[in-house]
């Protein structure tokens, strides 16, 4: 059984993770099989950065072993890690098993590349064909995405839209009801400046009343007054 994994951002997890997903492959015995039949398991994980900077490495291979005389405990479990940002570290016998070419076809950028390195080996040319198949599938997926994610948007904006313009009706609503408002104060403080004015008018009609009556009062004074001298004149006289 063989437990591909990839990797680009280090996570610093990547041994645990890794001896997890073997573990997990390794342990497909059902109940009642004899571990006999326990299938031997290969991990391969491509990383896109290194994952031991003291002792970079292109290609690593890992079993148990005894760590006194490095004696193989068992050859059903196996560590491979591909270090793809150190392919200049390749040795001879990873360039004989193509695993520099295997890299360089992972960390190819164009078209280009993929075809120069696809012509030198059978088996990367299915891979290519597998890779264009996959990106071709992919950008279809994408454009579908794209164009629900598009519709997805606009029928955000027209529910955007239409709650605006509802806002908007309310305001305009609310508007329209303090105007209204604003007319009928207006129109209180019309009637009650007209009122106030028949008021003062009436006041002021009252006043030029009272003015005329004083005045004949006066008048009415000064005659009194005039009949009286006369009346003491005569009686002086006698």
């Amino acid at each position: 059984m063989i437990n591909l994994e990839m990797q680009v951002a280090n996570q610093l997890n990547w041994q645990n993770r890794s001896v997890v997903y073997l573990c997990r492959s390794y342990d497909s015995l059902n109940h009642g099989q004899d571990y006999d039949e326990a299938k031997s398991v290969i991990h391969i994980g491509f990383l896109d950065y290194t994952l031991v900077r003291s002792r970079p490495e292109f290609y690593a291979s890992y079993k148990l072993i005894n760590v006194k005389n490095y004696q193989k405990y068992s050859d059903n479990i196996t560590l491979n890690v591909v270090d793809l940002t150190r392919i200049d570290l390749a040795t001879e016998e990873d360039k004989v098993y193509h695993i520099d070419g295997w890299a360089k076809l992972l960390k190819a950028t164009t078209w280009e590349e993929v075809n120069m390195l696809a012509a030198k080996d059978e088996n990367m040319r299915e891979a290519a064909k597998s890779i264009f198949v996959y990106n071709t599938e992919e950008q279809i997926r994408k454009m579908c995405r794209d164009r629900e994610e598009y519709y997805q948007d606009l029928r955000n904006y027209e529910r955007a839209v239409a709650d605006r313009d509802q806002s908007i009706a309310s305001y305009q609503k609310a508007i329209s009801d303090r105007d209204r408002s604003i007319a009928s104060y207006e129109k209180v403080l019309s009637d009650r400046d007209q009122s106030i004015a028949s008021y003062q008018k009436a006041i002021s009609e009252r006043d030029q009343s009272i003015a005329s009556y004083e005045k004949v009062i006066l008048e009415k004074d000064a005659q009194i007054q005039q009949l009286l001298a006369e009346k003491e004149k005569l009686k002086a006289q006698k």
